[in-house]
């Protein structure tokens, strides 16, 4: 009997999933589909945040370099000043004419004197060049890496702007899909695809009752991030009710105390590893190679995360992540 039922089962699930007589694919196919391109896109849509992580890393540095610049830019034309002051000094008062004039004199006394007067103002006037010389070359230099950085700067820009576009087209293909359904079945993919959302968030905040809650980091990260239950995915987002999986994340942790960049790949370098038997509630869990995804472990192998486009958070599996592999754990 077991192995008919599973026979039977076996049958429903290819008639489901077999194309239809017109060679159009079946609407469990297209649903198929479309969550694949739209965990696609939540990926793209993560490596555009690591691409506008570098960005900020790089306007911080060009602002840096552009202030210092300023700064030594306005000490060298002080110094121009100065020098210029100087030269005007040794011109009108010492220069060559008074300089005969100290070899001619008659007083010893006088012309040691004035010789001396004259050694000082040259050592200042020298002192100052070589000053000068010194701010012009870190200028010259600092003029080059802001070049530098201002290009790097575009280029991320430009690799932020197609990164995105990708993500988008992903989702444009997705809707593209429903579209192509009849329109009952787009209307039974919808209500069942709501069903299954709302039987999720009631597990989610079933499972998220039961937690009793701590004072460690973690644990006060795990709690914001439950009271975030049902918040919509939204790229970039970091609250208060939209969200992506590392803007999630980044908030809770901010709320621990604990300031880090809104790229889940760069939160991977905070903390301290854990093995994925020794996982505790707090715990940060990452999906995917190259990084793609992190969410907030809660025990018993369920964490707490933004998911992708089309969903809210929730609390899910922490062993695997779609076509996404857990890749490790740290513990802030």
């Amino acid at each position: 009997m077991r192995k008919l039922i599973s026979l039977t089962a076996s049958v429903a699930l290819a008639v489901t999933l077999v194309p239809s007589a017109t060679g159009a694919p079946t609407a469990a196919q297209v649903q198929k589909q479309v969550n694949e391109l739209r965990e696609e896109a939540a990926g793209k849509y993560e490596a555009a945040n690591g691409i506008k992580y570098q960005i900020s890393k790089l306007q911080r540095e060009l602002n840096g370099l552009k202030a210092g610049e300023a700064a030594a830019n306005a000490k060298a034309n002080k110094l121009k000043s100065e020098i210029s002051k100087l030269a005007v000094e040794n011109y009108k008062n010492g220069g060559l004419g008074n300089g005969l004039e100290l070899l001619l004199s008659r007083d010893p006394a006088k012309y040691l004197s004035d010789a001396a007067m004259l050694d000082v103002l040259a050592q200042r006037y020298s002192t100052k060049l070589r000053q000068l010389q010194t701010y012009s070359q870190g200028l010259q230099s600092s003029q080059l890496v802001v070049s530098d950085r201002t290009a790097q700067l575009k280029a991320a820009q430009a690799r932020l702007e197609k990164q995105v576009a990708s993500a988008n087209a992903a989702l444009k293909k997705a809707e593209k899909l429903l579209a192509s359904l009849k329109a009952e079945e787009r209307a039974r993919l919808a209500a069942a695809d709501d069903a299954e959302q709302k039987k999720i968030l009631a597990e989610s905040k079933r499972l998220a009752a039961l937690y009793a809650g701590g004072s460690t980091k973690g644990a006060i990260a795990l709690k914001y991030a439950l009271d975030q239950l049902g918040d919509i995915y939204v790229w970039a987002g970091a609250g208060p009710t939209k969200w992506d999986c590392s803007g999630l994340t980044m908030r809770a942790f901010q709320k621990a105390g604990v300031s880090m960049p809104h790229f889940a790949a760069a939160q991977f370098r905070y903390g301290k590893n854990v093995p994925r038997s020794a996982l505790a509630p707090g715990d940060l869990v990452f999906f995917g190679r190259p990084i793609s995804h992190v969410g907030i472990y809660m025990g018993k192998g369920k964490m707490v995360h933004a998911p992708r486009p089309g969903k809210r958070v929730e609390i899910a599996t922490a062993i695997r992540l779609g076509s996404k592999p857990f890749v490790g754990a740290k513990r802030l």
